[in-house]
Formats: C-alpha cells, structure tokens, sequence
C-alpha cells in the first residue's frame, strides 16, 4: 500500500535505494551502483513536506518516490523500487499516485530526470506517458535540475528531462 513516509521509514529509503542502484552495475554504471542514497536530511526535508511516499508491503517500504514542484509541474526527484520487488507495478503505482498530488495541488503535470539509454529508465517512463524534452523546451527549475546532476557527474551516460 501506498502511505506517507515517516521518519522511521528513511533509513529504509537508503536501504532501497542502494539496491536499487544494483542493477546498473551489469550495465557498466558501477558508479551509479555506487553512489551514495540520499542522506538522512535529505529524506527528511520530503518527509516533512509530504512529498515522500513509500510503498509498505507490510513489514516496512519496499519502494519509494520523492517530489518536489519545479516551474508549476510536481517534479519526481526520486523513485526507486528494490530489486526483489521489482516488475510488480510499484514504480507506476507510485508515479500515479505522484500525478494525483500534482493534480490536487493545482500542477501542470510530472516532469523528471533520467537515463536515455537505461531499459528501466527513459524507456519505461515513455511507455508511462511521459514525452522528453528538447532543450529549447526546459524551464529555468528544469536547467537548475540538470546543472545540479552535471555537478554531481550523473552525465557520465546520456540523460534526458521527460514531462507528463
């Protein structure tokens, strides 16, 4: 089921999100793999905000999504599923119910930021709906974002902006 994060959940965030970057090692993105999950406070400034939603299969999160609002959109900073619980409709779920409180909160839609080449990244969210982005297309939040992951050396692999 899908809930708000609390700040009992976030260690477990870390622990999803480290196995999660699992799987980009087999595809030569061991510092991907590598990298290190959001920290604490992080995760917090989200929980706090109630733009941190987790799915708890019952014993705790087994997938999480992070938003925050960019330029008038609901913007998916973060989705991860761990691999045990992958291919069973989390992500979508989370990313659907991501729409919804864009929605009640008046956005224009989703936007993210992701890898064009990865077969569970750029692939999979067009076939969610999501469209990417010319660069004549990104916003001013859309360009912060991208300058951000830059300075984090995220562009190692070609990354694309998609919006829903």
């Amino acid at each position: 089921m899908i809930r708000l994060a609390t700040s009992e959940d976030l260690p477990a965030l870390q622990d999803v999100e480290r196995a999660a970057g699992e799987p980009f090692r087999a595809l030569g993105m061991a510092a991907i793999a590598d990298d290190d999950p959001p920290s604490i406070a992080d995760l917090t400034a989200f929980q706090r905000d109630g733009r941190a939603w987790v799915w708890d299969a019952g014993d705790g999160p087994v997938a999480y999504l992070l938003a925050e609002v960019v330029d008038g959109h609901g913007h998916i900073e973060q989705v991860s599923v761990h691999p045990d619980h992958a291919r069973r409709g989390l992500g979508r779920r989370l990313i659907e119910h991501a729409a919804e409180w864009a929605s009640r909160e008046g956005l224009a839609g989703l936007t993210l930021t992701t890898y064009a080449e990865v077969p569970w990244n750029a692939p999979y969210y067009a076939r969610l709906g999501f469209a990417t982005l010319d660069e004549e297309s990104l916003t001013e939040g859309l360009r912060a974002v991208r300058d951000h992951e830059i300075a984090r050396g995220l562009d190692a692999w070609p990354r694309v902006t998609m919006r829903r």
